[in-house]
């Protein structure tokens, strides 16, 4: 193990004597706030402590069965426990790095997943909605909920706009980042290879869409935002819907004041679900702005684009003669295209993450 990873892991154990100490005096325990607070940092010190004391415990075994290697009668026994105590140091070790590694609390949230068509015409739109398809068929094998929050479909069947939202349990399941933290790295431009429907000669297009991912926040964020900095506009709902939803204005535009940003809905069939939903997009999207600057911030430290959500970019090719896709941030090419269009996503998920946790590690090297 790395110095500077032992250095960290000595100022888990350091602080948890801190906290049980803070944590058993009266005046902390009559602060409801502050004593629900450290003791969740306690939960997660804890947690971190407890596996580095498991870890040095196997290094001083690894240690002592060494030294039995040179009783002849012991050494098959001692090159077990060698083989037996290096396993596991190598598993705790990768458990410990990914417990140091910064958490985002966002990465548990519900997720917005807006796709756009971009340069291509009806192909491009088409190819919009196979990416809809492909998360959303990505969340049914995760076992996430997932629903169209608005929609404005092309003539050939594609998207010209979708937003959807996915939403999985409450909290997420050990090794599992949640919804926002396996979708996130989705954000920016996406690019397809191939022969369209609408083609004649067989010939091969380049066409694109755009992905954006915002992490849904939760009821305290969406309180925050100031009423009067709201302008809210009510249309006539236009294309399929029926006759309710033609002859009544009920589709809704909201417009942040502030910083321009707009929301529209006029998928349901009330002005107050429209506006609701409406709402609770403009809210992400205004979350997501706060976001960006954020990372950008990061991006130029770590000089990493993972994880950026910078929408300009080309991230991914979709080139279905070769049945390939390329993940172009991390140089990932896979021979499955057919399978990931399925939803089969999370060889490409698991090698982003993994991607953004090597840099969050380096990060942290340089700061120790």
């Amino acid at each position: 193990m790395k110095p500077f990873l032992r250095q960290q892991l000595a100022r888990y154990a350091d602080r948890l004597g801190e906290l049980e100490f803070l944590l058993s005096r009266p005046d902390i325990m009559a602060d409801m706030t502050q004593f629900l607070k450290l003791s969740r940092e306690h939960t997660d010190v804890a947690a971190v402590a407890g596996r580095w004391l498991r870890y040095q415990q196997r290094e001083t075994d690894l240690a002592g069965a060494q030294e039995m290697l040179c009783d002849a009668d012991m050494a098959a026994l001692a090159q077990e426990e060698i083989d037996a105590a290096n396993a596991e140091l190598a598993q705790l070790e990768a458990e410990l790095q990914r417990m140091l590694l910064p958490k985002d609390p966002d990465d548990v949230r519900p997720a917005l997943v807006e796709i756009r068509a971009g340069t291509g015409g009806d192909e491009s739109a088409l190819f919009a909605a196979d990416l809809a398809r492909m998360y959303l068929r990505y969340a049914d094998r995760k076992g996430w909920k997932h629903e169209i929050i608005s929609e404005s479909a092309s003539e050939l069947g594609g998207y010209k706009e979708v937003v959807l939202r996915i939403e999985g349990p409450s909290s997420a399941a050990a090794g599992d980042s949640g919804v926002y933290g396996a979708l996130k790295f989705e954000s920016g431009g996406h690019r397809v290879q191939r022969v369209p429907v609408t083609e004649t000669q067989g010939r091969i297009h380049t066409s694109a869409a755009t992905v954006a991912v915002l992490a849904e926040p939760d009821e305290a964020q969406a309180i925050q935002i100031n009423p009067n900095d709201l302008r809210i506009d009510t249309y006539r709902a236009s294309g399929a819907g029926g006759q309710h939803i033609n002859k009544t204005d009920s589709a809704v535009r909201i417009t942040h004041l502030p910083t321009g940003i707009v929301a529209e809905c006029q998928d349901g069939r009330s002005q107050h679900s429209n506006k609701a939903q409406a709402l609770r997009v403009l809210t992400a999207r205004i979350h997501e702005k706060d976001r960006s600057e954020r990372a950008a911030k990061d991006a130029a430290e770590r000089k990493s684009l993972v994880g950026s959500g910078d929408r300009s970019d080309r991230i991914r090719t979709y080139n279905f003669p070769q049945g390939r896709l390329t993940d172009h941030r991390i140089n990932l090419t896979l021979y499955k295209l057919l399978a990931i269009m399925e939803g089969d996503l999370d060889d490409v998920v698991q090698a982003l993450q993994a991607h953004e946790a090597a840099e969050q590690l380096a990060a942290l090297e340089l700061k120790a």
